[in-house]
């Protein structure tokens, strides 16, 4: 199965970076508001962020050219359930992130 982190990001503003593997690539959302706060079955308010690199599975510290500083909230496996009419609908299975969630395409 696939992996996934969330990272908090403290820069320019506090957000949370959700990557999900792709291949070769990270696909990523901004997610404002802390996953604390995510509920099984819900839609994620997410924006849609350009793609990251792998290496993010397994970083945290200081990002180039003075953007912050990443620190995981979670990690685990994820599965691609679905993707269509806008959504991409996951299943994850973190330590802190359990259940079926919906983000924008």
């Amino acid at each position: 199965m696939p992996r996934f982190v969330i990272l908090e990001h403290d820069y320019p503003d506090q957000y949370w970076d959700f990557l999900l593997e792709a291949g070769d690539h990270l696909r990523a959302w901004k997610l404002r508001e802390s996953p604390e706060k995510l509920t099984n079955g819900e839609n994620i308010e997410a924006e849609i962020a350009p793609n990251h690199r792998l290496i993010y599975l397994d970083y945290e510290g200081p990002i180039s050219n003075g953007r912050g500083a990443v620190k995981r909230f979670d990690q685990g496996l994820f599965k691609w359930l679905e993707e269509n009419d806008g959504k991409v609908t996951v299943e994850i299975s973190g330590k802190k992130v359990i259940g079926t969630f919906k983000l924008p395409a």
